[in-house]
């Protein structure tokens, strides 16, 4: 019986070590792969910040922020085109925000099995993976061609349909990670359901939350295609939302594309300032809430 087994558990133990050696050499494979990506898309990273640092850097002086923008081979500065994103993404995100926040509490507490909350999340599915340009296009024919006019008001509009799908998701999944423990120790202390979601499960989650508002800022900050087909641009300093408005990326877009030295190095000088700025808004958002999660 031994001279029998033992053939069989040499064999079977050749097995295993051929299907151990195959395994070890495709994750040797897979991990090489891996690294290669990733070895190329850090290439590409690292060479797009070193040259928005040296040509951006370059650009940038005490009237890029207190001057207008310039005629062609003339000085100036991106004041208004400054003052005109700031205005347009903060009124973006204060209008997308509340909203998402609404949405993504009723995803998540009240339409998980609704059929109102099934349309909701395949709406908002579409949004997020909608380009941008079609964004704008959406709010150029409802709003600009509607009011026979560009206005800062329109800019507004495209980018807060950026920030509220992000917002939902974000919510939503920020709240359905909270133990069903702690809801359930709320409500048999007989607190009703809207005072545990604002008190419990939306506290518990406020460091996702917040988190995912500062990257939909981050992310509408740098947006052009939108603001092209609704707030389109202004040379001059306007606080006027009913008016053309300047914003950074369009700027940079049209200055990008001219002949003038100038322009050019205002571009630079404004792709630094919003690579800096969607920087400085991830680097917040993560050393804010790290010891929240």
């Amino acid at each position: 019986m031994s001279s029998l087994a033992d053939p069989a558990a040499a064999a079977h133990q050749a097995r295993r070590l051929s299907m151990h050696a195959g395994r070890k050499r495709t994750n040797v494979i897979a991990l090489t792969l891996a690294l290669i990506a990733m070895s190329f898309g850090l290439f590409w990273l690292i060479w797009i910040l070193v040259e928005t640092v040296r040509l951006g850097v370059g650009g940038l002086a005490l009237s890029l922020f207190t001057e207008m923008t310039p005629p062609p081979q003339g000085e100036g500065g991106l004041a208004n085109a400054i003052f005109g994103s700031v205005v347009m993404v903060s009124l973006a995100t204060a209008l997308g925000t509340p909203i998402g926040i609404l949405a993504g509490i009723y995803l998540a507490e009240y339409g998980q099995k609704t059929w109102l909350g099934a349309v909701t999340r395949f709406i908002n599915d579409i949004l997020l993976s909608a380009p941008s340009i079609v964004i704008g296009l959406f709010i150029y024919a409802v709003v600009v061609a509607q009011m026979n006019t560009f206005s800062g008001w329109a800019g507004v509009l495209a980018l807060a349909l950026i920030v509220i799908p992000v917002v939902i998701r974000t919510t939503e999944n920020m709240l359905v990670l909270i133990p069903n423990s702690l809801r359930e120790a709320a409500y048999a202390l007989g607190t009703p359901k809207w005072r545990v979601i604002m008190t419990v499960t939306l506290k518990a989650a406020r460091a996702g939350v917040m988190t995912g508002i500062l990257l939909a800022l981050a992310r509408i900050a740098g947006e052009t295609a939108p603001l092209l087909f609704t707030a389109l641009s202004n040379q001059f300093w306007t606080s006027d939302l009913s008016q053309p408005m300047a914003s950074l990326p369009v700027t940079i877009f049209k200055f990008a594309l001219s002949p003038y030295e100038n322009w050019q190095k205002l571009a630079w000088a404004g792709v630094f300032l919003i690579t800096i700025g969607v920087l400085a808004l991830n680097i917040l958002a993560r050393v804010l809430f790290r010891n929240k999660h």
